[in-house]
């Protein structure tokens, strides 16, 4: 008698991000393989249209949220925070958490009611599968979780160093890439300009999300671009410099190893799983900006180290694994959460319920707080401002 294939809902985003690219990546590979019946679900109906920058998940079924309600799956993954409060309304045998990094870390202090959803999620009972070493330490160290690791793979056939480009590389001058969400506070990439128009680079590129054609100061910009175009700007360019303060496993340095360049960086977490300074790239302490700038102008300066560190970033490249290998670790990682043991169906829903409704609460005592304070300031700004009237007279 032939097995049933496990049918597994995914709950995810169709907007563009490293995120997202990591998840359609894992879906992609074993959908083509047949190994499970995969469906994606979104917040709200999905056009083929949206999902342009990933070719070929077009093809995956997908469900609105609300459509899924109605639908039993084997297995449900969450894969962002917010996901997992999307899981109460959802029906299923397993409740996985698919984490690619601590998201708490993605908000300021000042934001303590999505640090603490975030959070929380680790709470909720679900067996999890994480793609960075640190992220896997994380959740041990504070939640006593044993989570699946499955190290990202990447697109041998897209990321090599030969291949189409926007415009060769010129010997004697540095040409670099800065690549991640202008609007991102963790991704740092306004910030990471004004480094390198500070520096001796012959030419800045910027590669990113944000819907812009031009910013101040970068000679090109690449926005929205689909995933399977990106290699053509990385072999381009000599040097990634991205200085996010947060990352799950980081790819983007590892994108450009494989299209022959090299990265400067901070020590950002997932930056150990292949970055060696002074080997493949250069890595500085958090927010030391003067010795990114030093590092910078030192690739400038010495092409022949500029060079050497390229070569070993190849080196490292050859060794990674690819995604069909990673999306088969996926899988069973899949595989090896469902025989875990877990809470039951009752009390994940009724811990996300409890959750939902203490943050949903909070954050309309914060919001009507601001407004409160928004009220008071106008009143003390229109005082001062008939006190300043009567003082002119």
């Amino acid at each position: 008698m032939m097995k049933k294939k496990l049918k597994i809902g995914i709950l995810a985003s169709p907007s563009l991000s490293g995120g997202n690219n990591v998840i359609f990546e894992h879906l992609s590979h074993i959908y083509k393989r047949g190994t499970f019946e995969l469906v994606l679900i979104f917040d709200t109906v999905v056009k083929d249209e949206e999902l342009f920058w990933f070719d070929g998940i077009q093809k995956l079924p997908r469900l609105a949220l609300k459509e899924a309600e109605k639908t039993h799956f084997d297995v449900l993954i969450a894969t962002f925070w917010r996901t997992c409060y999307g899981l109460l309304h959802l029906n299923a045998d397993h409740y996985l958490y698919f984490n690619q990094s601590v998201e708490s870390k993605f908000y300021p202090d000042s934001d303590f009611n999505n640090q603490n959803a975030a959070e929380s999620t680790y709470l909720l009972g679900l067996n999890v599968i994480t793609e960075a070493s640190w992220i896997q330490k994380y959740i041990k160290n504070n939640y006593d979780i044993d989570s699946e690791l499955v190290l990202n793979g990447i697109r041998k056939e897209n990321y090599s160093a030969v291949g189409e480009s926007h415009a060769p590389k010129e010997s004697g001058k540095l040409r670099v890439l800065i690549e991640g969400n202008i609007q991102s506070s963790f991704k740092n990439v306004p910030k990471t300009i004004e480094i390198c128009k500070k520096s001796k680079a012959d030419e800045i590129w910027l590669l990113t999300n944000s819907p812009i054609q031009n910013y101040e100061g970068v000679d090109r910009v690449f926005s929205n671009i689909p995933t399977h175009e990106t290699q053509k700007i990385y072999r381009s360019c000599d040097v990634l410099v991205k200085l996010s303060t947060v990352e799950g496993m980081f790819g983007p340095p590892l994108e450009m190893f494989h299209c022959g360049g090299t990265a400067i960086t901070y020590n950002v977490t997932g930056h150990e799983e292949y970055m060696k300074h002074e080997f493949n790239s250069l890595i500085a302490e958090m927010n030391d900006d003067a010795r990114i700038l030093k590092y910078i102008n030192s690739l400038k300066d010495n092409p022949q180290k500029l060079e050497t560190l390229k070569k070993n970033a190849l080196q490292t490249a050859k060794e990674w694994y690819n995604w069909e290998e990673a999306s088969l670790a996926f899988e069973i990682a899949i595989l090896n959460c469902i025989e875990k043991k877990q809470s039951s169906k009752k009390i994940i829903h009724n811990k996300i319920q409890l959750f939902e409704h203490w943050f949903t609460e909070t954050n309309k005592v914060s919001e009507e707080l601001k407004q409160t304070n928004r009220q008071l300031g106008l009143k003390i700004h229109k005082k001062l401002a008939s006190i300043w009237k009567k003082y002119k007279r």
